[in-house]
């Protein structure tokens, strides 16, 4: 099948999670994303995560963490501090369609490449900026990564137990959701751009990100001041239900989300009919508000029975929205995750062969590569140089030595394909 983004190219001056997964979106659904990466070392990317354990390998850039965000990529290592650097990204510019940076604001600018100039080079271009709080705004000058702008959006403050501090969310929600947002955002301005002819500036923050996570309190708390804030309520959801997770007996847990006409299903599935006339529990409001003495009343039911398959299957037969608290382990192994590709294995000649998530939307009209690389560091240098470029071997050869390009050293001997 023809993917999608066949014929657009991309400039992928990424770090990290949130630009890079714009891209690789991207370079998934066809587009010819080339990844530059800032000589000698490239992506931060490259240094975080598990590396080869093999000795010949050792001084290889290959990362799982790279990997996982760059995969089906070209990678140029160049030194864009440099004249000769910025000469060539600019032939670069011309013959792309999009370039995606995540920079703090106005680095990109000090290496010349602003908007403005961007424009000036291909008016045609799509620009997207992906930083910590935007482009402009009070805080738009303040280094900050995933963390700090979910502590920004209000999201922070809201998770843990109330009678400790706020919990650390342990993973980059709020970069993957803005790697998926700048990627539909790149793709309707290429729409655009097909109607019009007209190329434009796009301008994603980590922070504004957040801030759309909040399905319900922004217009509450908006309303009704810090007396509608829900309190940080642990295992349990603050607007009770009952929903929350909840332990087994048996030392795992279950995850449940009872909707107020799902609550006799709840009563019937666990067999106390009688909770639906106690003052405590007969109505979303004193149900929220005793949320965990019911927790402790269903929790007492479960450690009954002891075994988390077995109470599924119950709460199941009553067509009880629950599920199975999973280790990340039985995450990647679940049947439902593989079967569509949600899980599926990068094959990587240095560190071996490992899960990594899947492309979210799945087409109807083209299929998922299941034959996934990532590049090393400046491995495709001599190829973008001379089909894009115009570059001859000599020129490749001065740029080598200069230092303006470099390369992996491990492609001085490549390894056999996996």
């Amino acid at each position: 099948m023809n993917k999608m983004l066949c014929g657009y190219r991309v400039l992928d001056i990424t770090q990290f999670v949130a630009g890079p997964t714009c891209s690789r979106l991207m370079a998934e659904l066809g587009a010819d994303v080339i990844k530059v990466e800032l000589t000698p070392i490239g992506d931060h990317a490259r240094r975080s995560g598990l590396r080869s354990r093999k000795k010949e390998f050792e001084n290889c850039t290959q990362s799982t963490y790279f990997a996982q965000h760059n995969h089906s990529k070209r990678s140029l290592a160049i030194n864009l501090k440099s004249k000769e650097g910025q000469a060539l990204i600019k032939k670069l510019i011309e013959r792309s369609d999009v370039l995606v940076e995540n920079f703090a604001p106005g680095v990109i600018g000090r290496m010349g490449l602003a908007y403005d100039d961007v424009q000036k080079i291909n008016p045609e271009i799509i620009m997207c900026s992906i930083s910590f709080a935007g482009q402009e705004g009070p805080l738009a000058n303040e280094p900050g990564f995933d963390y700090m702008a979910a502590a920004y959006a209000g999201i922070t403050e809201m998770i843990g137990e109330n009678d400790r501090s706020p919990s650390q969310v342990s993973m980059a929600v709020g970069d993957s959701a803005t790697g998926i947002s700048a990627a539909m955002a790149v793709a309707v301005a290429l729409l655009h751009r097909e109607r019009t002819g007209e190329g434009q500036f796009i301008d994603c923050s980590l922070l504004d990100t957040y801030l759309q996570m909040h399905e319900d309190y922004i217009p509450r708390v908006g309303l009704r001041g810090d007396a509608a804030s829900p309190e940080r309520s642990g295992s349990q959801h603050p607007n009770g239900g009952p929903t929350g997770i909840f332990e087994c007996g048996d030392g795992s847990f279950l995850q449940m989300m009872i909707m107020p006409y799902q609550w006799p299903r709840l009563l019937q599935a666990i067999g106390m009919p009688e909770l639906e006339k106690d003052t405590r529990f007969n109505s979303p409001q004193n149900r929220r508000k005793n949320k965990f003495e019911l927790q402790g009343i269903i929790e007492q039911w479960m450690a009954k029975i002891g075994n988390r398959q077995d109470i599924l299957t119950i709460l199941k037969d009553q067509r009880v929205p629950v599920a199975p608290v999973l280790t990340l382990q039985e995450a990647i192994n679940h049947p439902h995750a593989i079967q569509r590709g949600a899980i599926r294995q990068l094959k990587d000649p240095f560190i071996g062969n490992f899960p990594i998530p899947g492309q979210p939307p799945i087409f109807s009209k083209w299929s998922h590569n299941n034959e996934l690389r990532a590049p090393l560091l400046g491995e495709h240098n001599e190829e973008i140089l001379t089909t894009i470029c115009g570059l001859d071997k000599s020129e490749i050869v001065a740029l080598h030595e200069n230092g303006i390009i470099n390369t992996d050293p491990t492609l001085l001997d490549p390894p056999p394909d996996p």
